[in-house]
């Protein structure tokens, strides 16, 4: 499958979690392959991480807590994002928790997209500024910078280090065009 147009993107369901959860695992194996330790990234990937992110997403999505959004094209979910209140971003208003994508579906404006409409539920709630962290050897943090995120902080998560991308003010991401 390819996807040479911007898919259709619209907020989640519950009824979308199996796909998200197979969106979340292959973009995994895609995209940390070699960025990771090989037995972290079987672990994170396996079908029991798959079926535990299945259940994570319907309950989730189900919640209503956090604004999560998929991008479709021909019926299948090819992305998806999702944001809400900051877990540990100080002087930010919002998280990013979570932008993946098929590699098909790379390229062709999905995950502009999916990160304008994260960004405009969060306005939406009252955030005037998003951060999310991304792993410092992940080529993907360039292109948040190229998306006007800015570095602005750090951490170690044993031998992974984080880095905290932020946009303090929402107004050019949301009227960005797609």
């Amino acid at each position: 499958m390819s996807v040479t147009r911007a898919p259709l993107i619209r907020a989640a369901t519950p009824a979308d979690a199996p796909s998200i959860a197979a969106v979340h695992v292959q973009s995994w194996r895609d995209t940390y392959a070699d960025l990771m330790p090989a037995d972290f990234l079987a672990r994170m990937t396996s079908p029991e991480m798959q079926a535990r992110r299945e259940a994570f997403w319907t309950g989730n999505i189900a919640a209503g807590q956090d604004a999560v959004f998929v991008a479709g094209d021909a019926g299948q979910i090819v992305a998806f994002a999702s944001a809400g209140t900051p877990r540990d971003h100080p002087g930010f208003d919002a998280e990013l928790f979570t932008l993946y994508s098929l590699k098909a579906a790379q390229g062709a404006g999905t995950g502009r997209a999916l990160l304008r409409q994260a960004a405009q539920a969060m306005q939406a709630r009252g955030a005037a500024s998003l951060a999310l962290w991304v792993l410092d050897a992940n080529p993907t943090r360039h292109w948040y910078a190229r998306q006007g995120a800015h570095e602005c902080g750090e951490k170690q998560d044993g031998a992974l280090r984080e880095l905290r991308m932020g946009w303090s003010d929402l107004t050019p991401l949301v009227g960005a065009p797609t």
